[in-house]
């Protein structure tokens, strides 16, 4: 079984995945990079040395050969390519795609409403609806943007993101967290609006009025807010509190998690996924996260694994970071079930084979979704029901 992911380019987030189905399927599997790595991503810390890996080809460089791949593999799975008339060669001829794809609405379901936008995701989606056409839905608000437009009904299956996963002993993640003189915080990502930094230094301040201990806040990125968030500590007093580490690359960003007690995740419903959320449930962190982000409903067990707040609320985020500030153990109990959560079920081994194994099904002709995580089926849920939803499922 040959098997072909096309993609603007390849990054750490997606060669877990990908090096997992080359172990699988040796030479069988190819990797299509139509663009080169934007100079903003890597001046990020991102690294473009993915290019170099056996099994991935560049559109730009080897135009012949991935057109080939795309026609003629047994299985395609299209990510967001910028080539959509190589994928609708294919969906065109009957052959077997996935489509990975996050929200199309991120703004407002209002926007379905669009005659010509309505027209535009009938031609690249809803006319293969009877077609040996799948959604691998990267968030959880993804089926109901897809459901709204009467998209692959039946067939829209959980997926994601899947950075590195660590492993570690009980040993090794005990002395991680161990720390007697107070509590460490982290924060990761681009300082931009829909990102919330602002709501870490607020934190800083309320924390500093009342709270009895020793806590600090870490903050690794940079972006168009530095210069107002730097600003605010001095404003605020906490700069003493706040340690600003400017843009670290995926490894340092994870020692970082790994040295750190809880992760706060603020992004907006603007957030297609959020891989720092797998991140730092798998370095064992006290998560709490804004459940308007696509990762959080797929991912967080709110009181088991995580805690969700709804709507963005930096009233609900902060008192579920008390919380777990003033309840070690609970807090623990949660990192430990984020880490289970992530080397049990949301990683790029479980997801290659996950995914490999359905697709030989679907080549022959039987639609097998997995029981739950990657591949499991997809539910669609109304924006305004989600966070309702994920409360029914919690402790």
């Amino acid at each position: 079984m040959t098997v072909t992911f096309i993609s603007n380019y390849i990054n750490h987030h997606q060669i877990p995945f990908s090096d997992a189905c080359s172990r699988l399927l040796g030479e069988e599997y190819h990797f299509i990079q139509t663009q080169p790595m934007e100079k903003e991503r890597l001046e990020m810390g991102w690294s473009s040395q993915g290019e170099g890996l056996a099994y991935v080809h560049c559109l730009y460089q080897e135009e012949e050969k991935c057109r080939r791949l795309v026609r003629e593999s047994d299985v395609l799975l299209a990510g967001w390519s910028g080539r959509e008339d190589l994928v609708q060669g294919r969906l065109n001829e009957g052959k077997l795609t996935l489509r990975v794809s996050e929200r199309l609405y991120r703004e407002g379901q209002w926007r379905a409403v669009s005659p010509r936008g309505l027209y535009h995701k009938y031609l690249e989606h809803t006319r293969y609806r009877n077609s040996p056409a799948y959604l691998l839905c990267a968030g959880a608000y993804v089926p109901s943007d897809f459901h709204l437009i009467r998209a692959y009904p039946g067939k829209m299956l959980k997926w994601g993101y899947f950075p590195e996963m660590r492993q570690y002993t009980p040993g090794q993640l005990k002395e991680m967290k161990k720390k007697e003189d107070g509590v460490d915080i982290a924060w990761a990502g681009r300082f931009i609006p829909l990102k919330h930094p602002e709501y870490m230094l607020r934190l800083a301040k309320s924390l500093k009025s009342n709270w009895q201990g020793r806590f600090r806040i870490h903050m690794a990125g940079s972006g168009v807010m530095e210069q107002e968030l730097k600003a605010l500590a001095q404003s605020y007093q906490v700069a003493d509190e706040v340690v600003f580490y400017g843009y670290q690359t995926p490894g340092q960003v994870r020692e970082l998690m790994e040295r750190c007690h809880i992760f706060v995740f603020t992004s907006n419903h603007l957030e297609g996924w959020g891989a720092v959320v797998n991140e730092a449930m798998n370095s064992a962190c006290g998560v709490v996260a804004n459940g308007q982000a696509g990762a959080v409903p797929y991912l967080v067990r709110h009181g088991e694994n995580g805690m969700a707040y709804p709507q963005g609320s930096y009233e609900k985020m902060e008192e579920m970071v008390r919380f777990l500030m003033a309840n070690p153990q609970e807090r623990d109990r949660m990192g430990q079930q984020a880490y289970r959560t992530i080397t049990g079920c949301w990683n790029a081994q479980r997801a290659a084979k996950a995914l490999l194994g359905m697709a030989q099904g679907m080549l022959a002709g039987e639609f097998a979704p997995a029981a739950e995580g990657p591949c499991s089926l997809a539910e669609p849920i109304a924006p305004g029901k989600m966070y309702g939803r994920m409360l029914e499922h919690s402790l």
